[in-house]
């Protein structure tokens, strides 16, 4: 798959195009299936399809300090993408200047002189333009005079013990605050993800017998509630692609135990030892085994440790430790 930023860096040879534009974060099930079907057109009109995306967040440009979460970095969301088959992803650097296009000159100017579109898809209750000023129904009729075709994908749901609930990226930060990461892979179609780089930390793990991984995500990263999970730890290669997965028990905390102040994610991965530090990682999510607890002592702490990889190792169904 291509990537590229910024119109200027736009293929000369692209030609003509089936275009999909969003924010995308999370590649969420909903996402995956109106990527499909932007996939599906392009394949049948012999075109590529690519992605428009933008970065920053909008929200934190148009309303500064606002910024949501993010579910999936930039490299993240280019290889779930290029996963599900689009051929092109296109980074929009978002600034307010950029926020003041008005519809017409965003469906002008980047669809039609710089990506052109043939055809553009998008999710029914898709927005553009200043002030959102642009829906479905506008960029229809600026398809008409532009000539390019529109399709208006409805938003997927997923029944729950409340009912029936829109799958959004909302939806799911919600859920991944909560440290609720059987409802958060549901709608993301497998477990929630927070990237990053193994850094150095306080050791503490290694003097316990339980040697972790302390991973520095970047700012804004969707982080599950404090607590301890069972997941996996993803080795990656330096464009971001995943290499290799392996069971992990994860702390996320300011280690209340020794009175620590500062957020981390920790992962213990099982059955493993190697050195990680400088490696850029990921860590998956499965299933939150318990909040994050203030024990009375050491003893105490590694007694709860073992039984966090005990219970680690039943949850992703493996076999107790040889």
């Amino acid at each position: 798959m291509q990537r590229w930023r910024g119109q200027a860096q736009t293929p000369a040879d692209l030609g003509r195009t089936v275009v999909t534009v969003g924010m995308y974060d999370g590649v969420h099930r909903g996402h995956q299936s109106l990527i499909g079907t932007a996939v599906a057109r392009a394949r049948a009109l012999g075109r590529p399809c690519v992605l428009v995306t933008f970065d920053p967040h909008p929200t934190e440009v148009v309303r500064p300090g606002s910024h949501p979460a993010i579910l999936t970095s930039l490299d993240r969301k280019a290889e779930l993408v290029a996963g599900l088959g689009v051929d092109g992803m296109c980074v929009l650097p978002f600034t307010p200047e950029f926020s003041r296009l008005t519809p017409e000159e965003f469906a002008h100017g980047v669809l039609v002189e710089h990506l052109h579109a043939s055809m553009v898809v998008v999710g029914e209750n898709f927005t553009y333009g200043h002030k959102a000023a642009g829906t479905v129904t506008t960029l229809t009729q600026e398809g008409r005079r532009f000539g390019f075709a529109v399709e208006g994908v409805p938003l997927a749901g997923d029944a729950s013990a409340d009912g029936e609930v829109t799958i959004s990226s909302t939806y799911i930060r919600a859920c991944v605050a909560a440290g609720d990461m059987e409802s958060a892979a549901r709608a993301l179609g497998r477990p929630h993800r927070v990237d990053g780089v193994v850094v150095r930390g306080d050791r503490r793990g290694r003097e316990l017998g339980y040697p972790t991984a302390n991973v520095e995500c970047p700012p804004f990263t969707a982080i599950p509630a404090d607590g301890v999970y069972a997941g996996s730890l993803v080795t990656r290669d330096p464009a971001g692609r995943t290499l290799d997965s392996r069971p992990a028990a994860v702390s996320v905390g300011t280690n209340p135990t020794f009175q620590g102040s500062r957020r981390t994610v920790e992962a213990f991965v099982l059955d493993w030892s190697g050195d990680l530090y400088g490696e850029h990682v990921g860590v998956e999510f499965a299933s939150r085994l318990r909040p994050m607890t203030a024990f009375a002592g050491v003893d105490e702490l590694v007694t709860a440790m073992a039984d966090d990889v005990t219970r680690t190792r039943t949850v992703l169904g493996l076999p107790p430790a040889g």
